[in-house]
């Protein structure tokens, strides 16, 4: 076969090429090697990433190992705990599409035979498989992996927690002292965030996608002997890829996309992962409609009970048998698709000799916590083209939930509402003009979110914003389209009654079509939030959230 690359490195015409390469310390010899790029995410703003050094560095002896010339180039990230609550949070979502077109940059410009992706953390993971996907040259994923629970009064906590101990000290329910020695708890060391929350999610579709090798999930980032030898194995089948010519869209294909979702219901991963999976699948030339995830929904049962929807943590996940334990099990129910393509096999070959080996963690499909899967899709009145809510975080006494709206046109108006106790038992907070292209960047609304659970409030939220994998609670986000494009929820007015009902996947404002009508007659848009920079030209091109929040 031609390498790709030997179009920057073969010919007399390449001379000046070859030259730039031997600046560098590359020898001739390793110029007659496949070229891999090793996109590394590391920095020092994001947990997740601190440590993603010695993860390139195993996947680059691996690469070598097998032949490959390893060449690493970074991709940027942003720690959504750290954005989240301020205006910052603006800024994840978008970056989402600032990796996958900088990694389409470098690749195409330098023609890279094949690429190993190192993320970890929350829009890095889907950024770069939107980038494989849109490049279509061999790739592989080998996560940073799981941050271990913390440890607090006896018990296993993390980072959600620390969200909620602003409501429960803003509540009183806890001091000054306390909080400040759960600060010191809640996160023990390097890793993504310990409970199923976006980016490990994220990183467990990886594998049930065809991405990434088994345990690429749920293997935490402290057990690091493991974690380099699967970032060696990584580096090592990279190069098979390469010359075998097995690309992301052979592997990411409808069915591909299919296992994904069956496993995010499955395992109750976070909402935003319709907002992701969609993403990848357009870049694949794939279109994932939203009712597909409720079709999927419906005939998957709920096996896990990871928080935030329970008290369990990655690690935990991980001892049951990890994903593969989930992918068989699954199986048997006739939803996974086991002669879909892995970067190593087909994924019958996968999980033939998986098992779950812990029942506490993992149930059977015979008896599920649920029938059905973790997240549903809403649709009526107030939301056209559908909103999501993580079910399986939803308290059962509030998966039929009738209130009055409490409307705020930005999260900063609604959290300072909550804290100031203006919000009731009973309230439907409503929080506007945060989408993709009203926030600007569709932030996360784990602040409020939090501070309601804290304090132990029984009220809904409703937002065109979206939410955290860490939310849990009667909290429906994505509602498209959105208040900026017009949608219901820029038409509702303080004390109107929203209906929701979860189990039948319905969303209502308790209002006339007629006087639905007037409101919208009497609706103009307002001016952008922001006028300058990234963001602007973001909300000027950026879809609905039903479409993936994609740009066009």
């Amino acid at each position: 076969m031609t390498l790709k690359s030997s179009i920057v490195k073969k010919g007399s015409t390449r001379a000046a090429h070859r030259s730039l390469f031997y600046a560098m310390g590359y020898t001739p010899e390793e110029l007659d090697k496949p070229m891999i790029g090793v996109v590394n995410a590391f920095n020092e703003i994001i947990p997740g990433h601190m440590h993603l050094r010695d993860i390139a560095e195993a996947a680059k002896t691996g690469i070598a190992a097998a032949g490959g010339m390893a060449v690493e180039f970074p991709a940027i990230g942003i720690c959504d705990g750290i954005a989240m609550g301020h205006e910052g949070m603006k800024y994840p979502l978008p970056s989402r599409e600032l990796i996958a077109d900088s990694i389409e940059a470098v690749a195409a410009g330098h023609a890279f035979d094949g690429l190993v992706l190192i993320p970890n953390c929350d829009k890095i993971v889907p950024g770069m498989l939107m980038a494989a996907a849109r490049l279509n040259i061999p790739c592989i994923v080998i996560s940073g992996g799981p941050m271990m629970a913390g440890r607090y009064q006896g018990r296993d906590i993390s980072v959600s927690l620390m969200f909620e101990a602003a409501g429960l000290f803003e509540a009183g329910k806890i001091t000054a002292a306390e909080l400040a020695a759960m600060e010191q708890s809640a996160c023990p060391g390097c890793g993504s965030c310990a409970g199923l929350f976006t980016a490990n999610t994220m990183n467990c579709l990886t594998e049930a996608l065809g991405m990434a090798l088994p345990g690429n999930g749920t293997i935490p980032a402290a057990q690091s002997g493991a974690r380099r030898m699967l970032a060696k194995r990584t580096g090592s089948l990279v190069v098979d890829l390469v010359l075998r010519e097995i690309k992301p869209r052979n592997i990411m294909t409808m069915e591909a996309f299919k296992n994904a979702i069956a496993v995010d219901m499955g395992i109750g991963g976070s909402s935003n992962t319709v907002l992701h999976l969609t993403a990848i699948a357009n870049e694949a030339g794939i279109e994932l409609p939203l009712p597909l995830f409720d079709q999927i929904s419906a005939k998957t049962p709920y096996i896990t009970k990871m928080s935030p929807g329970g008290s369990l943590h990655l690690q935990d996940l991980n001892e049951a048998g990890g994903i593969s334990a989930v992918l068989k099990e699954l199986s048997k129910h006739g939803i996974i698709h086991i002669d879909a393509m892995t970067v190593s096999g087909t994924l019958k070959e996968r999980i033939q000799d998986a098992a779950i080996k812990r029942p506490d963690v993992i149930k059977t499909v015979e008896a599920p916590y649920r029938n059905t899967g973790g997240i549903a899709i809403l649709k009526g009145n107030l939301a056209p083209e559908g909103a999501v809510v993580k079910e399986s975080a939803v308290a059962e006494d509030m998966l039929q939930f009738r209130g009055r709206a409490r409307v705020y046109d930005s999260e900063d108006a609604a959290i300072a509402a909550i804290i100031g106790k203006q919000v009731k038992d009973g309230d439907v907070v409503v929080i506007r003009y945060e989408g993709p292209k009203g926030g600007p960047g569709m932030r996360e609304m784990l602040n409020p979110t939090a501070v309601i659970a804290g304090m132990g409030l029984k009220v809904a939220l409703l937002t065109d914003g979206r939410f955290s994998g860490a939310t849990r609670g009667a909290c429906i986000g994505h509602v498209a389209p959105e208040a900026m494009d017009g949608g219901p929820i820029a038409l509702i007015r303080e004390g109107d009654i929203i209906d929701i009902d979860i189990p039948a996947r319905s969303l209502k404002l308790d209002v006339s079509d007629e006087e639905l009508a007037k409101r919208r007659t009497a609706w103009s848009q307002p001016k952008p939030k922001v006028s300058g920079g990234y963001l602007a030209r973001y909300a000027k091109l950026v879809t609905s959230a039903s479409k993936g929040a994609v740009l066009k």
